[in-house]
């Protein structure tokens, strides 16, 4: 498995379903790579159509497969309610290096629940041979002390 960064530009979501019965709940995402959690801002009062325009970066390892998405509405003085989860695939964005906003399916309970849109940029990490090699211009050395006894 490749070895490096993901940049995730969260866009927004669309047709969230409202967990909030008297006003428009207040949507924010966990983001989820492996053990690494980064959330974003609160979208206060922007009910089920929210925009975050956010960008977070993850560095990765090896058997990063996946991003989780995790859709959540912030509440005052009582647990903030789970809207719902996007998993993104990883696969095609090491092959491609990048991939634009694309639309991703939010679901709860095995039931569609709307739709949020994340954009992906993989930076590999620079590989390093394992072999050492001694470049005798490039390094110094004996050979170019200039010390006499």
């Amino acid at each position: 498995m490749p070895r490096g960064t993901i940049e995730v530009l969260l866009v927004s979501a669309k047709g969230l379903e409202n967990t909030d019965f008297l006003n428009d709940m207040d949507p924010y995402v966990t983001l989820i790579c492996r053990s690494q959690e980064q959330k974003s801002s609160v979208a206060s009062g922007k009910g089920t159509e929210p925009e975050w325009n956010e960008s977070f970066v993850f560095t990765i390892s090896d058997g990063a497969s996946e991003l989780t998405l995790k859709i959540m509405d912030s509440d005052t003085g009582t647990a903030d309610d789970i809207v719902g989860e996007a998993t993104v695939p990883l696969e095609p964005l090491f092959m491609e290096g990048s991939l634009p906003p694309t639309a991703y399916n939010v679901v709860k309970d095995q039931e569609f629940r709307g739709e949020i849109r994340v954009g992906l940029t993989f930076t590999p990490e620079e590989r390093h041979d394992r072999e050492f090699r001694v470049e005798e211009e490039t390094y110094g050395g004996w050979k170019q002390s200039a010390y006499t006894d």
